[in-house]
């Protein structure tokens, strides 16, 4: 059974940093392409980072350059690196994975239960 666990939110000041963890299981992150998505109510999912099976990445215009995604297959788990936050990042976040690479649009098959992040000004 495929089971996505996000972990790392919490509350930050506009300019701190957090660092964001998918731990995957049930299946072999390798095998799979994934990313991370965010949410605010009232407001679609909107694809933030993605992480190609060689290694390349994507970003959402509104966080590139602050943040980072990264893999390590041998734990089964994605990261995400948030430095500069802003106020406006302030979402729940999500992590997601398919077999299907679906880039940054949300139509991947399988979700974790999201993390929130709030950033204070």
């Amino acid at each position: 059974q495929v089971q996505l666990v996000e972990s790392g939110g919490g509350s930050v000041q506009s300019g701190g940093s957090l660092r964001l963890s998918c731990a995957a299981s049930g299946f072999t992150s390798r095998h799979y392409w994934m990313a991370w998505f965010r949410q605010t109510p009232g407001k679609e999912r909107e694809g933030v980072a993605f992480i190609d099976s060689d290694g390349s990445t994507s970003y959402a215009n509104s966080v590139k350059g602050r943040f980072t995604i990264s893999q390590d297959h041998a734990k089964n788990t994605l990261y995400l690196q948030m430095n500069s936050l802003k106020p406006e990042d302030t979402a729940m976040y999500y992590c997601a994975a398919d077999r299907i690479n679906w880039w940054l649009l949300p139509k991947y098959m399988y979700w974790g239960q999201g993390t929130q992040v709030t950033v204070s000004s």
